[in-house]
């Protein structure tokens, strides 16, 4: 079989468009409305999509009140895991995957809490790993500011380790549960961590059982250069930021590049750009439903968007029909959505008002809008290129735009053999492909 797309289907409450909330298509309640998650699922489901992502944050996003008063993204809204945990029971193949701080986090709690969630989807659970650099997530957990960008990812790095340690703790058939001997588990097949680094000391052992996966899947997003070593390292899946195929392309190479230094297969690791997708029956009902959207952007909310997305820089003194100043001042930002955002400011000469509008709409990420046929080329095109392994969809509205790219776009791939019509396996790992990891005590008595 040819090799086909992975899929990701991004869920943030009312859709991915800042106006999302706004549209007669979308569930305006979605954020505490179970039913509404639990629909959308199940047609994801449906349409054979790899995995379920939640984004997440541990913070109501700070911005100015007049444009954070018109938004729904990163506000209030369900905690990701309990959510998860409640679709696991109403699919039955699609991955789940939540995102988790390695910042405000301990490795114990984290592991704990995937490796249950592993258990109760029967080997479907995913860890977005994020190392949380808002100030306002500072606040929160009694900070006055955020760890320094190396900082952040040394502890990450140590936290993984940590983390797949725990999850080592019983052997896979540690619990024999012989009721005749009374024997519950075999004392020889539970594991002492031990472990003591810079940032943690944690004994161990973990109170689960070794997750159905072996480990839960790795999935990252970072573009600097820290979180590139990162995502060679332990990622298994990453929501790459890239709006051109030579960009995502030399990404691409150069994450998968630096796999071979830990030992690591670089088809382990599926690199999913996000797309923002309208899709209609023609090209020109696509443009008129995406031009309903963008009007829907208030011009505060889409300056507010394009300086938080910045990095945080004050674009309030700046004329909103004029470009980004040269040069912008210094920032914090991401470097990859820092890069892409102000590269296609240059190349097309935007104002900071069609910027905002641009960014504020797909928030910084890839967009398209046409008919089933352009989509699908489109995304074949990035395919075939080797630029992406698949995507991370985000329907700009939902429910609506989430169905209709899985009423219309999904056939056109699966007709054109780029995508699957059935699942391969009954886990996340065995569906996107990715190897079952042996416990690092299997491994070690092999080598004796």
């Amino acid at each position: 079989m040819a090799k086909q797309m992975k899929l990701a289907a991004y869920f943030n409450p009312t859709g991915h468009h800042v106006a999302s909330w706004r549209h007669p298509r979308a569930q305006r309640d979605a954020n505490v409305n179970i039913e509404h998650y639990v629909e959308i699922a199940k047609t994801a489901e449906r349409a054979k999509f790899d995995m379920i992502f939640l984004a997440d944050g541990n913070a109501t996003r700070e911005a100015h009140m007049d444009a954070i008063s018109r938004s729904v993204q990163f506000i209030a809204h369900f905690e990701p895991l309990t959510l998860l945990s409640a679709l696991a029971m109403v699919t039955k193949n699609i991955g789940l995957t939540a995102t988790a701080s390695t910042t405000y986090q301990e490795p114990y709690n984290l592991a704990r809490k995937f490796a249950s969630l592993d258990h109760i989807s029967h080997g479907r659970a995913g860890w977005n790993l994020v190392t949380s650099g808002q100030t306002a997530e500072a606040a929160n957990f009694g900070r006055d500011g955020v760890l320094d960008h190396a900082e952040r990812y040394g502890r990450a790095r140590e936290f993984a380790k940590v983390v797949q340690g725990l999850w080592d703790s019983w052997d896979d058939d540690a619990f024999v549960r012989d009721v005749d001997s009374g024997l519950y588990f075999d004392p020889e097949k539970m594991h002492y961590l031990d472990h003591k680094g810079p940032h943690f000391k944690v004994r161990g052992p973990l109170n689960v059982p070794r997750p159905i996966q072996g480990y839960p899947v790795m999935v990252q997003a970072g573009a600097s250069d820290e979180g590139r070593e990162l995502a060679a390292e332990f990622a298994e899946a990453i929501f790459s930021p890239h709006l051109t195929i030579p960009d995502a392309k030399a990404y691409f190479n150069d994450v998968k590049g630096r796999m071979q230094r830990y030992g690591r297969d670089p088809d382990h690791l599926k690199i999913l750009p996000g797309l923002s997708v309208v899709v209609a029956e023609s090209d020109d009902k696509a443009a008129e439903d995406f031009d309903r959207l963008q009007s829907l952007i208030h011009p505060i909310v889409g300056r507010e968007i394009l300086s938080t997305m910045l990095g945080g820089i004050d674009l309030s003194p700046y004329p909103l029909d004029e470009p980004l100043p040269d040069p912008l001042p210094p920032t914090k930002s991401s470097k990859g959505h820092f890069d892409s955002i102000v590269a296609m400011a240059r190349r097309e000469n935007l104002t900071i008002r069609e910027l905002g509008a641009r960014c504020a709409g797909a928030r910084g990420k890839n967009s398209i809008h046409g008919s089933p046929k352009k989509v699908a080329d489109y995304m074949e095109e990035w395919f075939s290129n080797q630029a992406c392994d698949g995507f991370c969809v985000l329907p700009p509205y939902i429910p609506g735009q989430h169905d209709d790219f899985c009423n219309m776009v999904i056939p056109e791939l699966q007709k054109r053999g780029v995508f699957r019509k059935e699942y391969e396996g009954a886990t996340l790992r065995e569906n996107l492909g990715l190897p079952r990891p042996p416990s690092r005590y299997a491994r070690q008595r092999a080598a004796e």
